[in-house]
């Protein structure tokens, strides 16, 4: 297939899948439209703490005073509230819910309200697909013997373990689709999307939530770089960029809801973009190490991808990287990708860029953060940058290649031929490689009505709280005043069908946007609701009786919940304390020893005192490596080549090359190579 044959390719509506809501939370962005602002200025959102705000937050004083301690992070703010009363948990089952599932509730709740569906209106054949990292909460929680002896051992698990990210979600909100917890490590979110494609092309279900969430700890906290590893050594995180030296850890929740666009379509659902395909591959046996990244089954992953859409890989404007801005992240992604889109015509054709430069690297989150910013550089028909985005490294061949870093926010002109379309890759330790294909929503046809006088429309609110209703029709005031508002009619008919139902009840009866968010205004400032004007409909709603909608709309995407749960903290491993670490000896005849018993823990020996055994037969890989660099270092004062467990040696070999080099280059480049030789 040619380009311009496949960039002519008509939208078939009976194989991709419409995006028709999302949301998410992600550092420095408690909603998408702040995101989006967030993006579009090129904001890197990492915090970085100051050692008090660490130490007060429970972090160890001793490892915040280390040297080699970064005190940064993508930090999700409040990210211990909890509306637990909404979802249906007494205060006890909220505390030791896992702060991931909290989360995670209700943000599939606020994408459902964002497709103008009523969260509890218990929709058969909606499936649920999402992901989640191992919590600090969670470990906790399980081994805390006083919590277990309170509520039980098992519903401790249940309340806590991430493979009941899923359940939890099709419970509280009545979905009977398949409920799925997939794990594929950094890859996870997006892989749950590719399932949730699946699933909907293959009929198991007729809408789909899918996403992924990371908290680690809802406390501040930084990490401790080490030389050779994947974090960055100055808490930000440079993807592509020739100053880029690793990744940073961040936390984030973000859910897309999906249909079928020919179901989309017909119920005129608020498409946002389409995905025209999916695919993913494992790297298999074919690279150095576990936790080293392909780049055949990278490539792959993407041609696969464009096939399952009827199109070139060259058909894109835009590519969202996984981008962890690691020497051999990047460098293979980069590979990989060129190999793929090879067939685009032109050099620096296709605009190249990660989200993580951003909000940091989000762990089982990370792909979906990238998917709705791709969703929302389609929507407004702009590219936005890397945050801080300087020159492309020289190695990656970007100037040879389809791609250029894109590095400020520019407009994202429509192509001669087809439509606005982008890729979204992730990737996931241990092999797992995904990539969807994004395409531009298509257009509505029919006319919006004027923003003029017409005949009067009431809109419904209701919420768990008088609080939370003012809070209500202040977010739908300041909608209805926006540029890209949806015209009253439609508005009036998605709070009355996309919305659930609440005890404290308001309503305005209104002509016209402008009118409606001015008498929205009396409740929003704590006032009684002005209905401006008496109506019938919404007396019956005041009063709780049915109430009969007899006028058309579309559903739209209105402002969702305002979430107002109290803080219900997060339980937190104890520090060791200080001396609790069994002393090791100095350079004396007893270090090697004391070496090998330290390989032994890492490798999950019994002991180290087999004279044949080697590091690799041993099960030691890259990332052990560098775990064992830092101990080396922390707990013997001993700086170690990471090169030196890339070596074919016998751990006696080893434990006696450790004490020989002292003072030795630790040089990623001698890994690079090393790994590239092999």
């Amino acid at each position: 297939m040619t380009e311009n044959a496949s960039a002519a390719e008509p939208l078939a509506a009976d194989s991709a899948i419409a995006v028709v809501g999302m949301s998410g939370r992600f550092p420095g962005a408690p909603d998408l439209d702040t995101y989006w602002s967030n993006l579009l200025g090129g904001l890197c959102s990492v915090t970085d703490f100051t050692e008090a705000e660490l130490i007060a937050d429970g972090a160890d004083p001793q490892e915040v005073r280390g040297r080699d301690y970064v005190p940064s992070k993508g930090h999700l703010t409040d990210a211990d509230r909890f509306d637990a009363e909404l979802f249906g948990f007494n205060r006890t089952e909220a505390a030791a819910l896992d702060p991931q599932h909290r989360l995670l509730l209700q943000t599939a709740w606020s994408a459902l309200e964002n497709a103008g569906r009523n969260p509890l209106d218990k929709a058969a054949r909606t499936g649920v697909y999402v992901g989640g990292g191992v919590t600090e909460h969670m470990l906790a929680a399980q081994t805390d013997p006083r919590l277990a002896a309170s509520i039980g051992a098992l519903q401790v698990r249940i309340l806590t373990d991430r493979e009941f990210l899923a359940p939890w979600v099709s419970y509280r909100l009545g979905l009977e689709g398949p409920s799925l917890t997939v794990q594929t490590a950094c890859s996870t979110s997006l892989t749950a999307v590719h399932l949730a494609v699946q699933s909907l092309l293959l009929g198991e279900c007729d809408t789909a939530l899918a996403g992924g969430v990371a908290v680690d700890t809802p406390g501040k906290r930084g990490y401790v770089h080490h030389q050779g590893g994947i974090f960055s050594p100055d808490g930000r995180c440079r993807p592509f960029d020739e100053r880029a030296g690793g990744t940073v850890p961040g936390n984030g929740v973000g859910v897309v809801v999906l249909r079928r666009l020919s179901d989309a379509l017909a119920d005129n659902d608020p498409i946002r973009a389409v995905i025209r395909g999916s695919a993913v591959t494992n790297d298999g046996a074919t690279k150095v190490g576990f936790t080293a990244p392909g780049v055949d089954q990278q490539t792959a992953a993407i041609v696969e991808a464009w096939a399952a859409a009827g199109l070139e890989p060259a058909d894109a404007q835009y590519l969202e990287a996984h981008g962890t801005a690691t020497a051999l992240g990047d460098r293979i992604e980069a590979a990989a990708a060129t190999a793929a889109f090879k067939g685009a015509l032109g050099t620096g054709r296709i605009g190249i860029g990660s989200v993580k430069s951003n909000i940091g690297h989000l762990d089982a989150a990370a792909g979906v953060a990238a998917l709705i910013k791709s969703v929302l550089m389609l929507e407004h028909a702009t590219l936005v940058p890397n945050a801080d985005a300087g020159r492309p490294h020289p190695e990656l061949g970007f100037e040879d290649s389809p791609f250029h870093l894109v590095e400020r926010a520019t407009a994202w002109p429509e192509p001669e031929l087809g439509r606005r379309r982008a890729g979204v890759s992730s990737v996931g330790i241990g092999g797992t490689n995904v990539h969807v294909v994004l395409e531009e929503a298509p257009r509505r046809t029919a006319a919006e009505a004027p923003d003029g006088p017409s005949a009067p429309e009431v809109l419904l609110l209701s919420a768990r709280t008088p609080e939370d209703l003012a809070a209500v029709a202040g977010r739908l005031a300041r909608a209805l005043r926006g540029a890209e508002a949806p015209s009253l009619a439609d508005t009036a008919y998605t709070l009355f069908l996309g919305r659930a139902p609440m005890a404290v009840r308001g309503y305005v009866r209104a002509g016209s946007r402008a009118e409606a968010a001015e008498l929205l205004a009396g409740p929003a400032s704590g006032g009684a609701v002005d209905a401006g004007g008496p109506d019938p409909l919404g007396e019956a709603w005041l009063a709780g009786e049915p109430v009969l909608w007899k006028r058309g709309g579309r559903r739209a995407a209105l402002p969702s919940y305002p979430f107002a749960g109290e803080s219900h903290g997060a339980y937190r491993l104890v520090p060791r304390a200080a001396g609790a670490e069994p002393e090791r000896s100095g350079p004396s005849a007893g270090l090697e020893q004391d070496i090998r018993a330290l390989l032994a823990e890492a490798l999950g020996l019994a002991d180290a005192d087999d004279p044949e055994m080697t590091y690799f037969a041993a099960g030691g890989d890259s990332l052990t490596a560098v775990h064992l660099v830092g101990c080396l270092r922390d707990d013997f004062d001993l700086d170690v080549p990471i090169t030196l467990f890339l070596e074919q040696l016998t751990l006696h070999e080893m434990a006696r090359r450790i004490i020989a080099v002292r003072d030795g280059d630790d040089s990623l480049d001698a890994l690079l190579a090393e790994f590239e030789a092999e």
